[in-house]
């Protein structure tokens, strides 16, 4: 997420392989096509909606919202936020794009259809990543909390910490709901937690090494990191992206033999 941000919090990350009873299942994965992505856009928020790719980007002067064709990467509609904003993760609620924004306690509301800006909103604390499971929008802030908003007044109405074998789990990042889950990136790693939501704990991690060097991204490259997930429920499909990726992978998850 942040361009020039430690990650000190990840010391703190209970991101490692279990080691103690109850293990958390562990999934690889196997790419099924490989997609065109901006190589400039800065990945923040992403989701599928009616065959398009809605992309949030960030940095402060570069950030924006997009509307992406699939197929070939071609941005077909694209609203510039402004620049002393640094855009964060975005989410659908009816036939609005609802957008975050990082360290200034703003959020966007736009009309889905034209991205046009027909609201604003405010929230404490930093913003971060955005999804939605047809009752609630969810939102990460960089900490192990997660909290759930009324999607219709945008105030907060609960929260829950992400744990995994009670230990907190920070720097939770971009968000979408899969399968009664929340699937959160963990920022500057290439992993991506699964969540149940109504207790916080870890359910599954995903391991996605090796997906930044096929892409063909410079991995010297600061902030180049895996970001952006993407689920397209009605054909069962699993995007995945990163910050500056010239490519968007679908992929499908292989469960890893237990160690």
């Amino acid at each position: 997420m942040k361009f020039l941000m430690l990650a000190a919090a990840a010391m703190a990350c209970a991101c490692g392989p279990a080691t103690e009873a109850g293990v958390i299942p562990e999934y690889g994965y196997e790419v099924i096509h490989t997609y065109p992505h901006d190589p400039l856009a800065f990945t923040q928020g992403l989701f599928y909606l009616d065959g398009f790719l809605y992309e949030g980007t960030g940095l402060n002067a570069q950030s924006s919202i997009r509307k992406v064709k699939l197929e070939t990467g071609e941005v077909l509609e694209k609203h510039d936020v402004p620049e002393q904003y640094f855009g964060e993760g975005i989410v659908n609620w009816k036939d609005h794009l609802v957008e975050l924004t990082w360290q200034s306690h703003n959020g966007f509301i736009y009309d889905l259809a034209s991205f046009r800006q027909i609201g604003t909103f405010s929230y404490p604390g930093e913003g971060w990543g955005l999804t939605q499971d047809g009752k609630r929008i969810i939102m990460s802030d960089g900490t192990p909390q997660i909290r759930f908003w009324d999607p219709e007044t945008l105030k907060e109405t609960g929260r829950i910490t992400v744990t995994a074998h009670g230990q907190p789990v920070a720097e939770l990042n971009e968000l979408e709901w899969v399968k009664g889950e929340i699937y959160a990136n963990i920022w500057q790693t290439d992993r991506i937690a699964r969540i149940d939501p109504a207790t916080g704990k870890v359910v599954g991690w995903i391991d996605l090494t090796g997906l930044l060097g096929a892409s063909g991204a410079q991995e010297s490259a600061e902030g180049n990191v895996l970001n952006g997930i993407a689920y397209d429920a009605q054909h069962d499909r699993l995007f995945v992206t990163g910050k500056r990726w010239p490519k968007l992978f679908e992929i499908r998850l292989v469960k890893k033999s237990a160690q």
